[in-house]
């Protein structure tokens, strides 16, 4: 398996970096993991064929997470000349908040007749699923309950397994849904200020023991990481930052 980190910036895109993306890939597997709004832009700067991917994963609705699906759609329909079905995966509301985003970015799109197949499948948390030969096993997060029911995912497929936080305040959750992963990748916005909605480093330093995760990459870095990585013990996502498991 191996992970891209095709975004891993914040909304505000602090440190230039483009939002929250990973494309994840494997022997007969090739998906997405987020797909934030200037996240699509980065990703077709990559060596990607987005004809290749089968499934995107959504883990909250919040436009540096979900915002490029509109873009990802009019490129299949326009430019790529799509054929494969696109398979959406996400919390409750998923295909409400799709043609809702794709209405207000592109009015009457949402109706408009593809070349290929678009196919929702919602999560509930504590629900796993198998598709396209991955197991995937959402959790709930705590985000923002504006955007309702925000999800972490694990992804396990070959042997190998990713995890995925999303935006989440610590929760005991992630205990059980990053046990043992191969990769780990927690979005960490600040270094010790509490937050209701995202991570702190000293509050994750203090918790990761439980997890036993075997490899931890942080993400979604705000302007307080990035400014202080000296004094980051962990290692930290970047634009492009690809890792083999």
């Amino acid at each position: 398996m191996q992970v891209e980190f095709v975004g891993s910036g914040d909304a505000f895109g602090s440190g230039h970096r483009f939002q929250t993306c990973q494309h994840v890939t494997a022997d007969g597997l090739d998906v997405l993991v987020d797909l934030g709004a200037t996240a699509f832009h980065a990703l077709k700067s990559t060596a990607a064929d987005l004809n290749r991917i089968t499934t995107i994963l959504i883990t909250h609705f919040h436009g540096d997470h979900f915002g490029g699906l509109p873009y990802f759609d009019l490129d299949a329909q326009f430019v790529s000349h799509r054929r494969m079905p696109l398979t959406l995966v996400g919390p409750p509301g998923l295909e409400r908040r799709w043609r809702d985003l794709l209405d207000a970015s592109y009015p009457g799109f949402a109706a408009s007749r593809r070349g290929f197949d678009m196919r929702f499948r919602e999560m509930a948390p504590g629900e796993t699923i198998a598709i396209d030969g991955l197991r995937v096993t959402a959790r709930e997060m705590l985000h923002d309950p504006a955007a309702g029911i925000c999800l972490g995912y694990r992804l396990e497929t070959g042997g190998k397994t990713y995890v995925y936080s999303g935006d989440t305040t610590w929760t005991d959750e992630l205990i059980p849904l990053a046990a043992g992963a191969d990769l780990f990748a927690v979005e960490c916005y600040v270094r010790s200020r509490k937050i209701a909605v995202h991570m702190d480093y000293a509050t994750l330093l203090g918790r990761l023991p439980e997890i036993v995760a075997k490899r931890v990459v942080l993400t979604h870095l705000g302007p307080d990481m990035l400014d202080h990585l000296e004094d980051i013990r962990h290692e930290t996502a970047h634009d492009g930052l690809t890792i083999a498991i």
